[in-house]
């Protein structure tokens, strides 16, 4: 397999600013492509709103289309997962579910330590509220989240929540939870983090330096931009594969095996994503 070398941190600064937007889309620059997108999203909002408003229904008519186009091809998912699924096992055999195994647990016990420990720490300390005064008024949101693996859906629970048992203001809340239910994904970060880490793995590759940083960056950066609803985060860590140099089709075969086992997954980083 050919890796392309991400350069040093300064260099992947530097590349995260295209010369050329179009450049960077047709060449596959997810770094150029999503600092844009932040950029001429915050373009947008700054112009008067008859001129915006083109650009937003072009965009908004494009979604539409494209979730479309994927929802039909969804329906043909479990057949495309079992394909995908039979040829690992083909080439690497049965020990594959023992790594996969491992790899679930990595994710479960990153997810866990950041739900129990890195978060109810910031929360303390930037609050001096008790955390488990906060996991109680928060409770309903939390087991909304684990059951839908939807942000978006579970925004209007986080927001009673929030309102009627922490004592916040609607005025806060209304601002906050939904820029953050789309912008603050703690859980969907971590989790393209690991995930790429795994399949590196799987595909014998050794990551430099500045190419984890690189995957810190674009996680980082993609977990913004990723959808608030089931297993948008596989979705987007084809993203973060691209900016390190993976191969597409290498990815897809590794990515199957992981949409096998996304779903308990999923549930626990929309929960980190809401609690965060």
């Amino acid at each position: 397999l050919t890796l392309q070398k991400p350069g040093s941190p300064t260099d992947i600064l530097i590349r995260m600013i295209p010369l050329n937007p179009f450049y960077a889309a047709s060449s596959g620059d997810m770094l150029g492509i999503i600092f844009f997108a932040i950029f001429l999203g915050v373009g947008l909002t700054r112009i008067d709103t008859k001129h915006s408003d083109l650009l937003r229904n072009f965009f908004t008519s494009s979604f539409e289309v494209m979730m479309n186009i994927t929802g039909i091809i969804i329906r043909f998912a479990p057949l495309g997962v079992l394909g995908l699924i039979t040829k690992v096992v083909a080439i690497s055999g049965i020990g594959v579910f023992a790594a996969v195994g491992k790899y679930m647990l990595t994710i479960a016990g990153g997810l866990t330590i950041h739900i129990l420990i890195v978060l109810p720490l910031l929360f303390y300390l930037l609050t001096g509220i008790h955390p488990i005064k906060h996991y109680r008024a928060m409770r309903t949101a939390l087991a909304t989240a684990f059951a839908t693996s939807s942000s978006n859906a579970t925004l209007p629970v986080t927001m009673r929540c929030i309102e009627e048992n922490a004592g916040v203001s609607n005025k806060v809340s209304s601002f906050v939870l939904p820029m953050g239910a789309t912008i603050n994904m703690d859980g969907t970060a971590l989790y393209e983090c690991a995930g790429v880490l795994f399949i590196s793995q799987v595909l014998g590759i050794d990551l430099s330096i500045a190419s984890q940083f690189t995957i810190v960056i674009t996680a980082l950066l993609a977990s913004i931009g990723a959808a608030g609803i089931p297993s948008a985060g596989l979705v987007m860590i084809f993203i973060v594969t691209q900016a390190v140099g993976f191969q597409d089709a290498d990815v897809a075969i590794i990515i199957g095996t992981m949409l096998a086992v996304d779903r308990p997954l999923d549930m626990m980083r929309t929960m980190v994503n809401i609690f965060s």
